[in-house]
C-alpha cells in the first residue's frame, strides 16, 4: 500500500492515539509482555504532546483518507530520536512503516543533525530487519527494568530536585559521558519538576530527567546511577531502561526486587561515541 504521506496536527490525537495503543497493545498481548501504554488515553495523551510541540517533527499516513500510522522525531537537541512509530494492526506488513520510517528519516537529513538514534524492542525481527536495512547500526543491549521503587539511599550520595541553574553542569556531565549533550530534554524535565540531581561531596555527579521510560539519566559512576534510582518515588512508565552490559548496575537493580521485563536494542545513524560513563538511555535513545 502507499500512504499518503503528512504532516500532523493536534486535530489527529485521539486517532493516532488509537492506533499507537492498539499496535503495541497487540504485538504486547501475543508475547504476553507488560504493555507499554497501559491505556488507549495514556497513548492519546502522549501523542497530543509530540503533535502539539513544534520541536518534535510529526508524520501521519492515510490510505483512503483515513489514518493508518505516524512516527515522530524528537528534535531538542544535536541528536534526533526517532519514534514512536506504529501503525494501524491490520494495515501492518503492508510497507507503510518502512514509508513512515523514510519519511522521518529525510527530515533529520534534511536538517542535519549529526545523528539519529531509536530503539526497538529485541524480538521484534520484523523492525529490526527493516532498520538494518535502512541503515541503522546496533550498538546496545537494553534491559527493560519494572518493580516498585525501592527508596534505597547510598550513604554520601544526596538526590534533590533539578533546578536551572544546574542545567549547563548536567550538560557537561552528558558530554563527558556521550560527546553531545541532550540539553533541550533536560531543560524540559527541569520545567516539569522530574529532573532530580545527586550530588557527593558537593558536586553534581549525575542528573536524570526521571526515573522511566521517557527519562534518561548521566553520571559519573554507576553509584551516582544506583542513588538517582534508589530516590525515585516512582518509576513513570512501564519502568526503566538499563544497558545490559553494564552488570554490576543492573545486578543492583535485582538485588533490590526489581526485574527484567523485555530486552531493547539501540540503534543509531550518523555520529556515535561509546559511553565513557555511567547512564540510563530512553526509549527514545
Amino acid at each position: 500500500m502507499t500512504p499518503i504521506l503528512r504532516p500532523g496536527s493536534v486535530d489527529d490525537a485521539d486517532e493516532c492515539g488509537r492506533i499507537l495503543y492498539e499496535a503495541f497493545g497487540s504485538i504486547d498481548s501475543q508475547h504476553n509482555f507488560q504493555r507499554m501504554f497501559p491505556s488507549q488515553q495514556v497513548a492519546t495523551t502522549r501523542v497530543k504532546q509530540l503533535l502539539s510541540d513544534p520541536r518534535f517533527y510529526s508524520v501521519v499516513g492515510e490510505i483512503d483518507e483515513k489514518i493508518a500510522g505516524s512516527n515522530f522525531l524528537d528534535e531538542r537537541s544535536v541528536i534526533a530520536g526517532l519514534g514512536p512509530i506504529s501503525v494501524d494492526p491490520p494495515l501492518m506488513n503492508a510497507a507503510i512503516g518502512r514509508q513512515l520510517m523514510r519519511a522521518t528519516l529525510d527530515r533529520g537529513m534534511k536538517q542535519r543533525f549529526v545523528g539519529i538514534r531509536l530503539v526497538q524492542t529485541a524480538w521484534h525481527y520484523r523492525s529490526f530487519s527493516l532498520y538494518s536495512k535502512l541503515g541503522f547500526d546496533t550498538r546496545e543491549t537494553l534491559s527493560a527494568i519494572t518493580g516498585k521503587p525501592i527508596g534505597v539511599h547510598l550513604p554520601g550520595y544526596e538526590v534533590r530536585p533539578a533546578s536551572e541553574r544546574d542545567l549547563p553542569t548536567c550538560n557537561r556531565i552528558c558530554q563527558s559521558v556521550h560527546g553531545h549533550d541532550r540539553e533541550g530534554e533536560v531543560f524540559d524535565a527541569i520545567r516539569q519538576g522530574t529532573a532530580s540531581v545527586v550530588e557527593r561531596l558537593g558536586a553534581v555527579t549525575g542528573y536524570a530527567t526521571c526515573i522511566g521510560w521517557f527519562g534518561h539519566a548521566a553520571a559519573t559512576t554507576n553509584d551516582d546511577l544506583k542513588a538517582l534510582i534508589g530516590a525515585a518515588q516512582v518509576f513513570l512508565g512501564p519502568g526503566f531502561l538499563v544497558p545490559s552490559r553494564n552488570g554490576e548496575l543492573l545486578r543492583w537493580c535485582l538485588s533490590h526486587g526489581l526485574r527484567i521485563f523485555s530486552q531493547q536494542t539501540l540503534m543509531t545513524i550518523g555520529l556515535y561515541n561509546e559511553p565513557s560513563g555511567a547512564y540510563l538511555p530512553s526509549i527514545v535513545y
